[in-house]
């Protein structure tokens, strides 16, 4: 479909930033904790309170709900044709157990004050328009991570997912029943059209470059490692340098390999080690085995491939010379996003119409856009949140930002609906 274009100056259409950050507040009170923060995790009673408020407003503002069998919630705005695809946006509403006030949520409720600026305005689209909100896309309570989505698109079943626990042994299927969120539609069969994210940006780079949109080019992919190195256990004093199998000795120079690795492949190589267990763990004791993790990223799968090469061959090179054992199992991997072009460029046009600074940029975190992009072109909208800070009860934005994001969003949706012109 083409889009039409409107008749009056982009820069005219603005959403009701004082509604938006309202509509924030609110729901943020469900699930308030005393640091200014938000625990509302995925299908619990809060997390029923919270889908409650949103469905409210939605039908407040004249949308049909629909919810599929993992709990997506999809709220439409008819189209002028409603036998094409909805253009769609949508988050999350569930967060992490010291969550925030706007990851995720800033992108469903930035999504229904589109829709509620579009019947301010009296605004036709060609096309439906829908707001989703996906179920446990945080993975806190539980795994996998961003669930709704990733069954939607058929990356996981719906029954691998109703059978996951929390730790108290409950399953994502009696708790959808209990909060009465498990609806009829067959996930994934429900069309979409072009799926738009806005999000705060989850990091520090607009913020430290002082630009308020950041146009998403692509998700990094993601490879998760375990590494295992052996030697053996010994006593610290008695044991000559010379004659150690010091496992953490030889585990610490692949950790700085991870880091180095990640430092030859930028601008967007991202290497971490963020857990290690070193056993006996003893203060007098030679450590015999070292556990650690390894965290790779980066904007394409060949450039992963290469880091991948790059740590196996230097672990390789470890092992043969201090001739310990070294173990590398990969216990993770999602592959790297683009996103679609057309998405991308309809988000750089409506920021430069409205006047915004912007930048190209990617995302290190992982968002339902990644999965809904494998049926359908997909693109996403940064904001920046202070000091980069998320998933922390300190979490913060301005409101200006926000209400920028939101309109940028209007005007992207609104290139790929199309405006029934009067």
């Amino acid at each position: 479909m083409t889009a039409s274009i409107l008749a009056a100056p982009p820069g005219t259409l603005r959403i009701n930033g004082e509604r938006l950050w309202r509509s924030l507040m609110e729901l943020a009170r469900i699930g308030a904790t005393p640091k200014g923060g938000v625990c509302r995790l995925a299908l619990t009673d809060l997390d029923r309170q919270g889908r409650d408020l949103v469905i409210g407003w939605a039908r407040e503002a004249g949308l049909a709900i629909r919810i599929d069998q993992i709990g997506n919630v999809f709220m439409r705005r008819p189209g002028r044709d409603n036998a094409l695809p909805p253009i769609m946006t949508g988050s999350h509403i569930d967060t992490q157990p010291t969550g925030g006030k706007f990851d995720g949520n800033y992108g469903v409720l930035a999504g229904l004050e589109v829709v509620r600026t579009l019947n301010d305005l009296g605004v036709v689209t060609e096309a439906p328009i829908e707001v989703a909100f996906w179920t446990n896309e945080e993975g806190s309570r539980f795994v996998p991570v961003m669930m709704g989505s990733g069954v939607f698109a058929k990356a996981f079943s719906l029954e691998t997912a109703y059978a996951a626990k929390d730790v108290d042994g409950k399953t994502v299927k009696d708790e959808l029943q209990r909060i009465g969120y498990i609806g009829e539609e067959v996930p994934g069969e429900h069309p979409v059209g072009a799926y738009f994210e806005a999000h705060i940006e989850q990091g520090p780079v607009l913020e430290d470059h002082g630009i308020t949109i950041g146009v998403v080019e692509a998700v990094l992919g993601i490879r998760w490692y375990d590494c295992t190195v052996t030697g053996m256990e010994a006593h610290a004093g008695p044991t000559p340098m010379g004659l150690r199998r010091d496992a953490l000795q030889a585990a610490t120079r692949i950790m700085q390999e991870v880091v180095a690795v990640a430092m030859r492949h930028q601008p967007h190589g991202r290497g971490t080690v963020g857990m290690v267990q070193v056993h006996p763990n003893s203060r007098n004791v030679i450590p015999g085995r070292v556990k650690f993790s390894m965290d790779l990223r980066n904007v394409s799968n060949e450039l992963l491939d290469l880091m991948d090469a790059e740590i196996r061959a230097f672990a390789r090179g470890v092992a043969a010379e201090t001739g310990l054992r070294v173990e590398i199992e990969e216990v993770s991997h999602y592959p790297a996003v683009p996103f679609e072009a057309g998405c991308v460029e309809a988000v750089r046009r409506a920021t430069e119409a409205l006047g915004y600074s912007n930048m190209p940029c990617v995302s290190g975190a992982g968002h339902d856009a990644v999965y809904v992009a494998r049926l359908a072109p997909a693109g996403m909208i940064f904001v920046p949140c202070k000091d980069g800070i998320s998933h922390n009860e300190i979490e913060d934005a301005k409101a200006e930002h926000l209400e920028a994001g939101c309109n940028v969003l209007l005007h992207a949706m609104l290139n790929r609906a199309g405006v029934v012109q009067g």
